[in-house]
């Protein structure tokens, strides 16, 4: 008997079961998966350090790179996804990106940063773009981080500040897995006058179109234990709650260290407290929660010559992360500081020795942040199970238009859960591991007002696409008087 064409019964079989099988997994899905979103922690990784360092700049002396400050390595960026690590913590000095205001950034400078970020985010992670300058622009340098001098929003206009951000945003817009972290700890003004600054940098980045998630540090160094006191003027728990962002794609960025003071200057750990961290966070944490908000852990260590099996950097750290787990509604996730190319042996480094030689060796906090990392994921596998499938799909249905920064479920990470999600999940249906797609830049999809003829259209869509796919590719079958065989 001649074969069939164009696939026969065969192929229209197997597709049709393929489909069936499927789109009943997808209803299966939408019934067992909760409606409301569950929020996860989503980002856990490190400050890559070395592109902040040197001598404060000042006009026409913004220093030298490979001699005052540096970037990180592509190695570097391996080595701690390898552990588990997705997201990175960019810091890097305004000044020597755009040594003059309202100018376009210096392109030498600016190569240096986009080749981290590209490689970066090539590889899946999540990288912040972190001015580390403490809410000034050349600053005083015998006191860059309190000075008057610098201070944006009164010596420097909101205007320059603003200027910065949508240049950055312009750049970057189109990568989601760019994050923008507004300013590294500002400090020593009125709390309102950061506020001000930060809701006009917010409305400039929008003003791109860029809906990448912004965070927005508080006043007082951003710390988390002392969100809610006065002893700066108005409590960032207070004036924060005025932070407004068009886009609705925001969360709020704190730091906390665990030395008596908070400051990260000592390695030890205040009263030899296991609870220190979750005692400092705690606060905090039931702000966002009452508030409707979310966090992300800018910056926390502990030294490693607390950390070892019983020791007491190891119970810290843990029972902090454990508990931002278990509070995983209120916050995102976290990056360590710090690691870097320069930091020799300060005791908070997560460098590991000898990077790359055949004696390297982890740092002890490795052992202790590894099992908390989450890895990189398919955007699409909005429910990070290894596999882009239905139930992603059924998810996304089941939280329709849900926005905010953080959403498990929102896979373009764009701040809002819609057409453009489902078109992203059916274009990487049924991959798996840990590939990604970069997808800020619209995706043009129909967004139908009935959610079960979503997970349908994502689900028959990607289908069609497997099955014209076959059709050029595989042998068509042969078919016998006891049914039909495969040609191969």
């Amino acid at each position: 008997m001649q074969p069939i064409e164009h696939g026969g019964f065969r192929k229209s079989y197997f597709v049709f079961k393929h489909f069936l099988l499927t789109f009943v997994a997808a209803v299966t899905a939408w019934h067992s998966v909760a409606a409301t979103g569950k929020a996860q922690i989503l980002y856990t990784g490190v400050n890559l350090s070395g592109a902040e360092f040197g001598a404060t700049p000042t006009p026409g002396h913004t220093g030298t790179v490979g001699t005052d400050y540096t970037y990180p390595t592509d190695q570097e960026i391996d080595y701690f996804l390898s552990e588990g690590m997705n997201t990175i913590r960019l810091p890097f000095r305004w000044e020597r990106l755009q040594p003059t205001p309202d100018a376009p950034f210096n392109s030498a400078e600016f190569a240096r940063l986009n080749s981290v970020v590209q490689y970066a985010t090539s590889h899946g992670a999540t990288v912040i773009l972190d001015p580390h300058n403490y809410g000034r622009y050349y600053p005083d340098p015998n006191n860059s981080q309190g000075s008057a001098q610098g201070l944006i929003g009164s010596a420097v206009p909101d205007s320059e500040f603003d200027d910065l951000w949508s240049r950055l945003a312009a750049d970057y817009k189109n990568n989601s897995h760019v994050a923008f972290g507004l300013m590294n700890e500002p400090n020593s003004m009125p709390t309102e006058q950061w506020v001000t600054a930060a809701n006009s940098a917010i409305a400039a980045i929008r003003s791109t179109g860029a809906s990448n998630m912004v965070l927005v540090p508080g006043n007082a160094w951003t710390g988390a234990s002392s969100w809610d006191q006065n002893w700066y003027g108005t409590p960032n728990a207070t004036a924060m709650l005025n932070i407004k962002d068009p886009g609705n794609n925001f969360a709020i960025e704190v730091h906390q260290y665990l030395d008596s003071d908070g400051s990260g200057t000592s390695s030890t750990i205040a009263n030899n407290d296991p609870n220190i961290g979750v005692e400092r966070l705690t606060d905090f944490t039931q702000w966002l929660e009452a508030n409707h908000l979310r966090g992300f852990l800018g910056e926390f260590a502990a030294a490693n010559s607390t950390m070892g099996a019983g020791q007491i950097g190891n119970q810290a750290i843990n029972n902090m992360l454990n508990y931002m787990q278990a509070n995983s509604s209120a916050w995102l996730g976290w990056t360590w500081w710090a690691a870097g190319p320069w930091w020799g042996n300060y005791s908070f480094t997560l460098e590991p020795k000898d990077l790359g030689a055949a004696n390297q060796s982890d740092q002890p906090a490795m052992s202790v942040l590894a099992p908390h990392a989450v890895g990189v994921h398919a955007d699409g596998d909005v429910n990070m199970d290894g596999i882009v499938n239905a139930e992603d799909l059924a998810l996304v249905a089941s939280n329709w238009l849900h926005s905010g920064a953080g959403l498990a479920v929102d896979a373009n990470r764009d701040g809002i859960v819609n057409g453009q999600d489902i078109a992203l999940i059916s274009s990487q249906f049924l991959q798996t591991g840990s590939g990604f797609q970069s997808s800020s830049a619209a995706l043009s999809v129909p967004e139908p007002e009935a959610l079960s003829l979503i997970v349908m259209a994502g689900i028959l869509g990607s289908w069609l696409v497997r099955y014209r796919f076959a059709r050029r590719t595989y042998p068509l079958p042969s078919v016998s008087r006891t049914g039909y065989r495969s040609n191969v």
